[in-house]
């Protein structure tokens, strides 16, 4: 992406509030698990170690656990989350690679301190540790550069756990998405971007303005950086016109309010516009959650039968709902966007602003979405 005035976008935002960003669970589990398999044929730990980013950044970790022996080697980091209030700030995660058989593959496992998904709905198969599909790749890649630089074959079991993260866990929300016995291994871009409430509002003021001086007539508020490039790839929007709304729908909408431009789409994960759809304008978990009693009602009025509404109230996700009406052709993904673009239009208060929305999975495919329309 390119910007005329190399004002505006995510990293112009994280620059104005002056926060310092983190590392994400994920980023810290590659680089033990490449300090690990490393030590495990080398014989010596790097320490730093430096992996790199799915964006291309390459940051490096210090050790702060090490273990080899002759079968395996375990590796530890204590993760930085910069100055976003991240639970798991602090937290040790360690990673222990063992050897397997040729032919074997890449097996993770969850050791203590790391959940196991035990309800559908996430996107992981139940059964399987709690470490999400990026980070998954992220060690994949890893343990396959060092297995070449060394001559080996990348056949390893990778045990990923975190000291004292079931406890950590009960302040999350994975005891109720049925993620059991600790915290979940995430990020999508192995960085934690900082959400101060006043800074990143303040921020995204700073977007709108700079979008606006820049001549932009259409900007996308976007809840993190897959949705951003979903925008990208759908409209072809320049870098200044992008605005990191993250939880703060209320601040765009309300802003783009008093500073118009003629078209605003919206663009996030399902579950976290459908609580746009049903009213809320702070999408953060900690202070809205997914309502499956609306979405069953949004389902039946998409030709729902009321079994279908049924297992939709009572689905453990929203995103496990999204699938029940896939599954049986109801366009569940198409009427929250229509819901969610109705809410905004509320909150603008017949301001000259087109909206529409945009709905997306986990992976960036669109699940949903509205025409434009105006108040």
């Amino acid at each position: 992406m390119s910007s005329s005035t190399g004002g505006g976008g995510r990293s112009a935002q994280l620059k104005h509030t002056g926060l310092r960003h983190g590392w994400t669970t994920g980023a810290c589990a590659t680089a033990a698990t490449t300090a690990a398999y490393t030590a495990l044929l080398a014989g010596e730990f790097p320490d730093p170690v430096t992996i790199t980013l799915p964006k291309g950044q390459t940051p490096a970790f210090a050790l702060a656990a090490r273990e080899l022996s002759a079968q395996c080697a375990m590796a530890g980091v204590v993760k930085d989350a910069g100055d976003d209030p991240d639970v798991t700030h602090g937290a040790l995660i360690r990673a222990r690679v063992r050897a397997l058989a040729p032919g074997a593959g890449v097996v993770f496992r969850a050791g203590p301190g790391v959940g196991t998904v035990t309800r559908p709905g996430l996107p992981l198969d139940v059964g399987e540790p709690a470490i999400n599909p990026v980070p998954r790749q992220m060690m994949r890649d890893h343990v396959a550069e060092v297995a070449a630089r060394h001559g080996a074959r990348a056949d390893v079991e990778i045990t990923v756990s975190v000291d004292h993260g079931e406890e950590i866990a009960r302040s999350t929300w994975n005891p109720r998405l049925g993620i059991l016995g600790g915290l979940s291994i995430l990020g999508t871009t192995g960085i934690v971007v900082p959400y101060s409430c006043s800074a990143w509002i303040d921020s995204i003021r700073r977007g709108v303005d700079v979008a606006r001086a820049a001549g932009r007539t259409h900007v996308a508020g976007c809840t993190g950086s897959t949705s951003e490039k979903t925008v990208v790839a759908v409209h072809g929007l320049p870098e200044d016109a992008l605005l990191d709304m993250g939880d703060f729908a209320g601040a765009v909408l309300k802003y783009v309010r008093r500073h118009p431009v003629e078209r605003l789409t919206i663009c996030g994960g399902f579950a976290k516009l459908s609580k746009l759809a049903a009213g809320h304008l702070d999408l953060h978990s900690g202070r809205s959650q997914v309502d499956k009693g609306f979405l069953a009602a949004l389902a039946r009025r998409g030709g729902a039968d009321e079994a279908l509404a049924a297992q939709v109230a009572t689905a453990n996700t929203g995103l496990a709902a999204l699938q029940l009406c896939m599954a049986a052709g109801v366009p569940l993904g198409d009427l929250v966007a229509v819901a969610a673009r109705d809410q905004a239009l509320d909150v603008l208060r017949g301001a000259p602003v087109a909206v529409d929305v945009i709905c997306i999975d986990r992976a960036g495919t669109v699940v949903g979405t509205s025409e434009p329309r105006d108040g």
